[in-house]
């Protein structure tokens, strides 16, 4: 089976279905710790915290070149030795596979 980081995001078209909550919870078996589900199963969430701002924003910058490469954009928080990453499909208003293959990508930056 394809590791999720090893997979591409496909674009989905709007009112493509969201993920279930089962799927969420088997998506998430394959990510590392940390990644949490908020708003009813609507998007996916991890803090990752650094010794200072330049790490954090060293680390940022990385996820957005991933993000410009998969052409999936996540909500981005930085300040001060953490990054806040928010993910979910925003055509669907809800989680799809691509979140999930975006957040093993950014997990291995």
């Amino acid at each position: 089976m394809t590791e999720l980081k090893d997979k591409k995001c496909v674009p989905c078209s709007e009112g493509a279905p969201t993920l279930e909550p089962e799927e969420v919870k088997n998506f998430l078996k394959d990510l590392e710790e940390g990644w949490e589900v908020k708003d009813d199963n609507r998007f996916i969430e991890k803090t990752y915290k650094f010794k200072n701002f330049k790490e954090a924003l060293d680390f940022t910058n990385k996820i957005g070149a991933i993000a410009e490469e998969e052409g999936h954009h996540p909500d981005i928080f930085l300040s001060w030795g953490k990054v806040v990453v928010n993910l979910w499909t925003h055509k669907i208003n809800g989680l799809h596979e691509n979140d999930f293959i975006m957040a093993s990508k950014i997990d291995n930056i």
